[in-house]
């Protein structure tokens, strides 16, 4: 497997025979990487015959500089968990992904203005602009994106499209944990009782008889509600506990 920190190493790897004439999937992630992670790099593993992960806390799509600073960073951990399904990791800091100081950036102007986007404000502009410069750098044939993170992945689909990217953007089932909370990166924020609550989330998302039901009950059970709203045959919800803000999408 190889770590490649800077986009001049990168670059020089990615015009090299290693991927020349190879189907490449890419997995763009955040780090502090756990079983969903490894589901979406062993997805790419069957379909590709290179696999790419890139590691980036990406600032840009962090509203509140609290939630940035508490961000988990496990960089020495998530090389581990991705050794034999990654062919190359990227690690690209932050000055050499911006170097325009963010003075350039990708915005939609509909979706992203809804549900998160109406509780982050500039989050999805931040989330976008990155997926472009990392799609442009890697240039894989596709990328695989978790269905927990609904309105992301249309974003990105409807982004790849509108801007002819040659890329396949590949949606994978959320994974969850025994009790059924999606797993996240922010689950190990939570202590260890409000990690037991946490389970009641995607459970009363899915038995509530309507939206407006099922944030009275997620209210009831503690959680501060952002939204929830049901959007054809899946129902959206965001909410904190021990404020940490946990998201969801579960089908009905």
């Amino acid at each position: 497997m190889n770590v490649h920190h800077s986009l001049g190493e990168w670059r020089a790897a990615r015009s090299g025979a290693d991927f020349a004439c190879r189907s490449i999937g890419f997995v763009p992630t955040m780090g502090a990487l756990h079983a969903g992670h490894r589901a979406l790099l062993q997805r790419a593993r069957t379909e590709n015959e290179r696999v790419v992960l890139s590691i980036f806390v990406n600032p840009t799509q962090f509203n509140d500089p609290t939630d940035l600073a508490k961000y988990p960073r496990t960089l020495d951990a998530d090389l581990a968990l991705a050794d034999g399904l990654a062919d190359d990791v990227l690690v690209p800091p932050a000055a050499e992904l911006y170097p325009d100081q963010y003075s350039f950036r990708v915005t939609e102007n509909m979706l992203s203005a809804e549900l998160e986007g109406a509780h982050r404000p500039g989050h999805f502009d931040g989330v976008l602009t990155v997926v472009l410069k990392l799609l442009n750098l890697v240039q894989p044939h596709r990328a695989y994106f978790g269905e927990k993170d609904w309105q992301q992945l249309q974003l990105v689909r409807g982004m790849a499209a509108t801007l002819f990217l040659p890329c396949e953007i590949v949606a994978c089932p959320t994974v969850r944990e025994p009790d059924g909370l999606a797993m996240s990166s922010r689950n190990r924020r939570l202590s260890p009782e409000g990690r037991a609550r946490a389970g009641a989330f995607p459970k009363i998302l899915r038995t509530a008889a309507d939206a407006v039901a099922a944030a009275e009950m997620l209210r009831m059970a503690g959680f501060i509600v952002d939204y929830v709203e049901d959007r054809g045959p899946a129902r959206l919800g965001a909410v904190s506990l021990e404020n940490v803000r946990l998201i969801d999408h579960v089908r009905l």
